[in-house]
């Protein structure tokens, strides 16, 4: 009776009140109330204000910058997310303490930023006590934010560090003193402060907060609404609204689990309507909004530290990935059409539809932010100054509409979020510091490089199965900046080294960085996508794992032919190179999902997955046994569909 009734009561929860129960469930914070929670909104409020100001008006020197960026993310997180579940409706001395030495550190750099400047390499004993208080606020924010994965991987640096001169052989390195540790990770460009905290402070915290006024205003449910006009009354109509919308909302939020609690909740419950299983549903979700990342023009934080460890300009660099992004959705809707054409779902009636045409007038005009990045960055502007007018955008097409239009209140609501959105973002970014500081004082990023090519006997093929798993493995728990901040400086240059183009050395290991989060066992979006949909979280995983399979390919593919990222190519040849791709991915999906206008016989399916791989691999030869298995087993299917019944055309109806 109880259950029953705990039921009734979830049922009448409004879709934010689930929301929220979901996000409480998967974010430990802490429920403030009074002064606390005034602070919170104050220190909230003025770190986005600061970062409009530095973005649009006039920003600091960089050091400075970085200081003031960290000291506000570090006090907010001892304030929002408590050290354990207990300390949930409490703040502890010891969370006022972090705060106020947070706020400290900050200001002492940016008051001491010239002397610290003139005795570089001379440190004094304060500024070496404030970097060890320092390591210890980060990992411990990031622990708080994160969990515990990166945590611990942050600290077998550190004593890889510390400790990696007793290690024989090349992996070993000479002694280092606590101090210099210290040191190289809190005064240095290379540390803490280095090019990850860069990239956060700049234009990834003015994206984040593009996302939030995006969802105040209304424009993140214009995306949905328009995905569901495009595409909801074909069959399976709801999941490829799904696949849709996870993917424009990606190109704003960067983030799989966001993507999932944004869109998910709507989602998923009209594609079970429809007829999908609960697993399906929730593995749909998930492999649409793992995409999200590594879906032009945001693509999340480790794509702009990808822009700065490259080289190459964030402009290019979109372009570079625009293909096998396209491809990995192919491949996603393929599948969920195959799906639906297998179980014999039809769509939603049009009663249930938003309009294209009332989509575009009531919240079309805000989705003219997210493009206006895509001109500004094709255009040769930096990417601050593209998010910095995409958010001025926004705030001004606002005003268009009475109920888009922002004020005080929603104002303050929007910047409040996207300070506290931030955070985890520049927890992880601030850990990685520590990593890629301890990586570069000891010189292991080309150690490890060198093994990997000494493993692989210096042939790419075992090179990049090396580079694959081990992207997999540390990726499993860890969020995709961190990741890639490691491998990129570790791995990716084994791979250069081998005359892989450096944009896809570090495309390779960035899209299995971004797959972690629907690799099992530590698929997070898969979880809280089986959490929406009420699903068996193991067969939810497994279904998002094989919806976004695509992704475990692509990469082999631009890696031996970069053709597919536009490198060293003619329009002609990455055009006959996307076909035969796109004819890959279309192979692979019937393969996966055991259909091709009807269900495959085992040998069929077999050669189906042989087809798939020759044409997803470069090569006029291997593109041509591809074609000839695919036409072979369409012809059959089709002969044999007439034979059963004379309407088969309509088989692909809608």
């Amino acid at each position: 009776m109880f259950f029953r009734k705990q039921k009734q009561q979830d049922e009448n929860l409004s879709v934010e009140e689930k929301l929220k129960l979901l996000n409480d469930k998967f974010e430990k914070k802490r429920d403030l109330t009074g002064i606390a929670a005034k602070v919170c909104t104050v220190i909230a409020v003025l770190m986005s204000l600061f970062h409009l100001y530095a973005s649009g008006i006039h920003m600091l020197p960089q050091a400075q910058h970085r200081a003031i960026h960290l000291a506000f993310a570090l006090a907010l997180t001892f304030l929002i997310y408590p050290a354990t579940s207990c300390q949930k409706n409490k703040l502890p001395l010891y969370d006022i303490a972090a705060i106020l030495f947070s706020i400290f550190v900050g200001g002492y750099l940016v008051v001491e930023y010239m002397d610290l400047v003139l005795r570089a390499g001379d440190p004094m004993t304060i500024d070496l006590v404030l970097g060890g208080i320092t390591i210890i606020l980060v990992l411990e924010a990031t622990r708080r934010t994160m969990g515990w994965p990166l945590v611990i991987v942050a600290l077998s640096f550190l004593a890889y560090a510390l400790f990696g001169h007793f290690i024989p052989g090349s992996l070993g390195h000479r002694q280092y003193e606590i101090s210099r540790i210290v040191e190289h990770l809190f005064l240095t460009s290379e540390g803490i402060y280095g090019v990850c905290i860069y990239v956060t402070a700049t234009f990834v915290f003015m994206f984040i907060l593009l996302g939030a006024f995006l969802n105040v205003t209304g424009g993140a449910k214009s995306f949905i609404d328009l995905a569901f006009a495009l595409t909801g009354k074909y069959r399976g109509g709801p999941a490829k609204a799904a696949v849709v919308a996870s993917g424009l909302m990606g190109t704003i939020s960067g983030s799989s689990f966001a993507n999932v609690a944004g869109t998910g909740t709507f989602t998923i419950p009209l594609m079970k309507s429809v007829g999908y299983k609960n697993e399906f549903a929730g593995g749909v979700e998930a492999a649409s909004s793992a995409g999200g990342q590594i879906m032009p023009p945001i693509m999340g934080a480790a794509a702009f530290i990808m822009a700065e460890m490259t080289g190459v300009p964030y402009g290019k660099l979109i372009i570079h990935a625009a293909i096998p992004a396209a491809l990995y959705y192919v491949s996603v809707f393929i599948m969920v059409d195959m799906e639906a054409a297998k179980l014999g779902l039809s769509g939603m009636t049009k009663d249930k539809l938003p309009r294209l045409l009332t989509v575009l007038k009531n919240g079309g005009f805000l989705l003219l932010a997210p493009l206006s990045i895509v001109y500004m960055l094709l255009a040769g502007y930096s990417p601050i100054k593209a998010s910095y007018m995409a958010v001025l955008m926004v705030i001004v097409a606002s005003f268009m509409r009475k109920a888009t239009r922002l004020n005080l209140k929603k104002f303050m609501e929007a910047l409040e979020m996207g300070a506290k959105g931030a955070l985890g973002v520049i927890a992880a970014c601030a850990v990685a510091g520590i990593i890629v500081g301890c990586v570069t004082l000891t010189g292991l990023g080309l150690k490890f490089a060198d093994l990997i090519v000494t493993l692989a006997h210096g042939q790419l093929y075992p090179a990049l199965f090396l580079t694959m798993l081990a992207s997999i493995i540390m990726g499993m728990g860890m969020p995709t900046t961190a990741l890639y901040i490691i491998l990129g400086s570790m791995v990716a240059p084994a791979l250069v080294k081998m005359n892989v183009p450096i944009v896809a050395a570090h495309l390779f290991i960035f899209y299995f960085g971004c797959m972690a989060s629907v690799t099992p066992p530590v698929a997070l979006s898969s979880y809280l996508a089986a959490a929406i949909a009420k699903a068996d979280s193991v067969k939810t995983a497994l279904n998002g794992l094989k919806l976004a399979s695509s992704a475990f390919i692509l990469p082999f593919i631009f890696a031996l032919s970069p053709q597919l990222l536009l490198i060293n190519t003619t329009p002609a040849k990455a055009i006959i190179g996307t076909g035969s791709a796109i004819l890959g991915v279309v192979a692979l999906a019937s393969c996966l999902e055991n259909y091709l206008f009807g269900e495959l016989r085992i040998y069929q399916r077999f050669f189906i997955g042989i087809a798939a791989l020759t044409l997803m691999f470069p090569g006029w030869s291997t593109d041509i046994v591809g074609l000839v298995i695919i036409a072979a087993i369409s012809i059959v299917k089709i002969l044999s569909n007439r034979k059963k019944t004379p309407d088969f055309h309509t088989e692909f109806e809608g």
